[in-house]
């Protein structure tokens, strides 16, 4: 009887250490956190400075009434030349996509003249002294790249005068405002630090702008050649830019964080 209680004993015994020795083979499921990437975030706002080239056509008609040419094109001046200054803005990143406002103003010494096509003795010149403007900005944004598209309004101001021979004798100046759109990318070189190279184009439309001639009392005509004191003409304008510049942003320096 001894012996049978021995053997049940041990036969129990060891099936409950076989019965451990599965539960502790066969682990229970282990759950891992997703691994987290941080992305530089666009949001905030910054300051900067720019500098590039301006190419612009400016056309000039005649609108002097009674004048025989009358309606007639004077002609075309490319205008040319470096141009620098600065901008300002903030933006505001959901998800990819970058929404910004931006107002930037540039200082130019770009010019150009040609001759006068209806009176040879004369040369039309003209100067764009400063373009400005306040855009809205669309982009998206690859971590620290962003291509965006930016348009609004714009505004320019330039000289003009007539010349005999060089030297200018009659004058005139204007502000004028008008549209632009354009394209760019920026990259961050730092959380603080980016930089960007930025296509536009401006457009000016038409406006007339009043010449005043100097008189020349012992001829029926004036110093530009023209039979009136006062020679209002038409010229129209459209620019191109290409700049490259850098801003030094301020705001949210935290990354943007994604789980995969």
């Amino acid at each position: 009887m001894r012996k049978v209680w021995l053997a049940s004993t041990a036969a129990a015994a060891l099936i409950g250490g076989s019965a451990d020795a599965a539960d502790m083979a066969v682990p229970g499921p282990v759950y891992r956190p997703l691994p987290v990437v941080a992305y530089f975030t666009w949001s905030g706002c910054y300051v900067g400075g720019n500098a590039g080239g301006l190419w612009a056509r400016t056309d000039w008609t005649d609108q002097i009434p009674g004048d025989p040419s009358f309606g007639a094109d004077f002609g075309r001046q490319t205008v040319d030349g470096g141009l620098g200054g600065g901008q300002a803005g903030c933006n505001y990143q959901l998800g990819g996509w970058v929404l910004g406002l931006q107002g930037d103003y540039d200082w130019s010494q770009a010019t150009g003249n040609s001759a006068n096509v209806v009176f040879p003795l004369l040369s039309d010149q003209s100067s764009i002294r400063s373009l400005w403007s306040l855009t809205g900005r669309v982009g998206y944004a690859w971590d620290r790249f962003l291509l965006y598209g930016k348009g609004g309004g714009a505004w320019e101001r330039s000289d003009y005068n007539i010349a005999i021979g060089g030297f200018p004798v009659a004058l005139t100046a204007e502000t004028r405002g008008g549209w632009t759109v354009g394209i760019g990318g920026e990259y961050a070189f730092l959380d603080w630090l980016t930089g960007f190279i930025e296509y536009d184009y401006y457009n000016f439309g038409t406006n007339t702008n009043t010449f005043v001639c100097a008189p020349v009392t012992t001829m029926p005509f004036n110093a530009c050649g023209f039979a009136t004191a006062n020679a209002p003409i038409n010229v129209t304008i459209s620019a191109n830019v290409l700049k490259a510049g850098l801003n030094f942003k301020f705001g949210p320096t935290a990354p943007l964080l994604a789980r995969y």
